[in-house]
């Protein structure tokens, strides 16, 4: 194996006039600090949130089922805090037992389920509101003939 010499020459950058700084390579891409994770500082606005009163960001919508079915009305709701979700039914409030946030299941739908539906999202501070009709059909399917 044969060792080569290699010879370089340094020359100052003043003669022409480029300072000593080569201009960036099109080709190369400009190096980059490596960061590992647990090296960066979180932005103050993540860890520490500005509080923000409760807004809708999937609003309800009207639907109709056939009797007997089930459906889910669902919402989506931003705000820190959390808002507390109330659901009534025709103006009454409903029990959110066994109830899922961001959603109401209406079990084996009959004709009386049938009506105006309202999500309200509330916080210290404000409130914020959705509301949507639901419809229960008759679809007939024991009176064929």
């Amino acid at each position: 194996m044969r060792k080569s010499e290699v010879q370089m020459t340094l020359k100052k950058g003043a003669e022409d006039g480029s300072g000593g700084v080569a201009p960036p390579s099109p080709r190369i891409p400009s190096k980059r600090a490596k960061v590992n994770p647990d090296q960066l500082v979180p932005d103050p606005s993540s860890v520490y949130p500005t509080p923000t009163p409760p807004v809708f960001i999937r609003k309800m919508r009207n639907a109709a089922v056939g009797t007997g079915c089930d459906i889910r009305l669902k919402v989506a709701v931003a705000g820190d805090p959390q808002p507390s979700l109330y659901w009534y039914h025709n103006d009454e409030l409903l029990s959110m037992h066994n109830q899922e946030y961001g959603g109401l299941w209406i079990r084996d739908c009959k004709p009386t389920d049938a009506g105006l539906y309202t999500c309200i999202a509330t916080s210290y501070l404000g409130e914020a509101k959705s509301s949507a009709v639901l419809a229960v059909l008759d679809l007939g399917e024991g009176n064929l003939g």
